[in-house]
């Protein structure tokens, strides 16, 4: 199977990215700013995956979301830079794939300008050759329509492909796109979830795909 793999396409946060003290800070500043009580990093983090948009539906009025969304993205841009971190061995991962001749992309539920905002801060944008973002698609993950749209760039088939992500709804994304995936536990999801939709493999660390690739 690993033989016929020509891209490799992978999720942002929770995956590659740690940016989920910025997410936190930028969501309880917004919450401040529209005189809500704050909320606990653990349940923002459970809600982290679906866009900022669906992030912070739940804990407004709806006729408060979207000046909700302009004070979020307003503090988010500069918390990702003093908030943000990869997780170890991203970029020897990277590296490693690139130099193995893989071809590298991005299907992430974050709008492009946050995402390239976190690509270019941590000196990943070099590695990638196409990103695409849920501001760009009709319907975000876990609907498979970002990933079919990335095959499609490439012009490949579902198994020449391996999507690496963080949730259980980029595992319902791939089986949807019937492409192979690789769940890593580092994110929003926790490992029963994960073992429900039942990816090709899950691992712990994002170093382990080295064994598989």
């Amino acid at each position: 199977m690993m033989d016929s793999i020509k891209l490799v396409i992978f999720d942002l946060d929770g995956t590659l990215i740690d940016a989920y003290r910025a997410i936190i800070r930028s969501f309880n500043y917004t919450m401040q700013r529209l005189l809500l009580p704050k909320v606990g990093g653990l349940v923002i983090r459970r809600a982290v995956g679906w866009g900022d948009e669906n992030l912070l539906r739940p804990f407004l009025n709806p006729k408060d979301l979207k000046k909700a969304i302009v004070i979020y993205r307003r503090h988010h841009k500069i918390a990702l830079l003093k908030d943000s971190r990869l997780f170890p061995n991203v970029k020897n991962v990277l590296g490693y794939l690139k130099g193995r001749g893989y071809k590298l992309a991005v299907a992430s539920n974050r709008p492009t300008k946050f995402s390239l905002i976190l690509l270019r801060h941590l000196k990943l944008d070099k590695f990638f050759d196409y990103v695409l973002c849920g501001d760009k698609v009709k319907k975000g993950k876990p609907h498979p329509e970002i990933l079919n749209k990335i095959m499609q760039k490439f012009s490949l088939k579902p198994h020449q492909v391996m999507y690496i992500g963080d949730m259980s709804i980029d595992a319902q994304a791939a089986r949807r796109a019937k492409v192979a995936t690789i769940i890593v536990t580092t994110g929003s999801s926790t490992r029963e979830e994960i073992e429900k939709e039942k990816p090709y493999r899950i691992i712990k660390r994002i170093k382990e795909l080295l064994k598989i690739l």
